[in-house]
C-alpha cells in the first residue's frame, strides 16, 4: 500500500485529529476522511478504526451531500 497523501487536516482536540486523504490499495485509488490521535506532541499520527473510505465513483454524491449542508447552513444564518 502506498503512503497516502494528505488533502487536509482538521484539529479536533490536541491529540486528536480527522485527515483528508487519498490512498491506494492493491491498484485502485480511495478517498479516506479518518481519526488519527498522537501520544508523542504530534510528531507521529496513528489511525483509528474511526473513519470512512469512499470509492472514487462516490465522491460526485458526498460533493453534492456537501454541498446541500452548506446551503443549509447559510439559511440558518
Amino acid at each position: 500500500m502506498a503512503e497516502a497523501k494528505i488533502l487536509a487536516t482538521i484539529e479536533r482536540t490536541p491529540t486528536e485529529q480527522l485527515q483528508i486523504s487519498i490512498s491506494e490499495n492493491r491498484g485502485k485509488s480511495y478517498f479516506n476522511l479518518r481519526i488519527f490521535y498522537t501520544t508523542d506532541d504530534g510528531l507521529t499520527w496513528l489511525p483509528t478504526k474511526k473513519g470512512v473510505t469512499f470509492a472514487p465513483d462516490q465522491l460526485d454524491v458526498l460533493s453534492e451531500a456537501i454541498e446541500d449542508a452548506k446551503k443549509e447552513f447559510m439559511e440558518e444564518e
